[in-house]
């Protein structure tokens, strides 16, 4: 058998239907060099590797003391042959168009070690979760500092920096791009879809999970990255105490002069005063959407979303004092 061009390397845990359209949209695509789909299942119970395997992946299974995406992305592109490697969450499905332009841009630019393109919500209209957080994906085109989950990156790249970190429970993406970047490489994010995304989120518990994960990603990354070239997430660490800090310190000051004066008054100015965050917040973003109420929403978002960030924050700090190691927190 030819050694296939491009690996794709799909991680997932009882994905069900979405993993079956995760594969056929792979096998739906067709590139010159050809495809090997690797599976890599984290403990499912849901028939995922047996449903993996009739849609021709490679199965691998991984069940590790302390789960993390890093574990099962590393081994299923050190079980591929590939010269370049797709990684896809189990829940994505893959853009037709996407493999041969992003192959294009790896051949005529040898510094880019990563390409990735434009993912987007399946079902925004859904729930209000996932309109929301929909334009959380959106990046501009152009050389970027990082990727996310799904991009197509260079084997010999990944090779060099030993893949991603197994000891990270979220933020490993990112965090290779750094490494990477040391070596004089560069991240492009091109304007071309590449993946739909079923995020799937109905409840306020999973949106808070998932704000106090990008919370702990920050301050675990931010650590591990600020003495070096690439000091990623230090500002935005820095950024978030302060804003969460405003924020409650707007709160308590109105409750303060409410209480003390006796006059609702400043819990007016309160409300006033957020109303106007939001709404600048919400235009800053029309680049994003020119849906107003989908604006505003994300304007609540971008402030509300600050304070599980920050408990993110003080949690890795509470662990880490402690000497302890925090488990995956899942919000899925």
């Amino acid at each position: 058998m030819n050694q296939p061009l491009v690996s794709v390397v799909v991680i997932g845990r009882n994905e069900g239907q979405r993993l079956a359209e995760c594969l056929d949209s792979i096998n739906n695509t067709q590139i010159a060099g050809g495809l090997e789909i690797i599976y890599v299942d984290s403990n499912s119970h849901d028939g995922s590797p047996e449903l993996a395997e009739q849609r021709g992946a490679k199965v691998l299974r991984v069940i590790p003391k302390r789960p993390c995406a890093a574990i099962g992305r590393n081994a299923g592109w050190r079980e591929s042959q590939a010269e370049f490697i797709l990684f896809l969450d189990g829940d994505t499905r893959l853009h037709p168009d996407f493999l041969p332009t992003a192959l294009q841009a790896l051949a005529e630019t040898p510094e880019v070690a990563i390409v990735w393109g434009h993912r987007r919500e399946r079902y925004p209209e859904r729930t209000l979760y996932n309109r929301v957080l929909d334009l959380d994906w959106i990046y501009a085109p152009g050389i970027t500092d990082f990727c996310g989950g799904d991009a197509l990156m260079r084997r010999e790249v990944l090779a060099t920096v030993d893949g991603f970190s197994e000891d990270l429970i979220a933020g490993e993406e990112p965090e290779l791009c750094q490494r990477i970047r040391a070596l004089g490489h560069t991240i492009l994010h091109i304007d071309q879809p590449m993946t739909d995304h079923d995020l799937a989120m109905t409840r306020w518990q999973a949106y808070w999970k998932r704000a106090l994960r990008a919370g702990h990603a920050y301050a675990e990354i931010s650590q591990r990255m600020k003495n070096t070239a690439f000091p990623l997430w230090v500002s935005e660490c820095k950024r978030n105490a302060i804003h969460v800090s405003v924020l409650l310190g707007m709160l308590l000051g109105a409750l303060g002069l409410t209480v003390l004066l006796g006059d609702p008054l400043p819990l007016v100015g309160l409300v006033l005063a957020y109303g106007f965050l939001i709404v600048r917040s919400a235009y800053k973003a029309r680049w994003k959407c020119r849906q107003p109420l989908t604006l505003l929403l994300y304007g609540v978002h971008s402030h509300f979303q600050q304070v599980p960030i920050a408990l993110g924050q003080l949690g890795y700090w509470y662990n880490r004092i402690r000497n302890r190691r925090q488990g995956l927190i899942e919000y899925k």
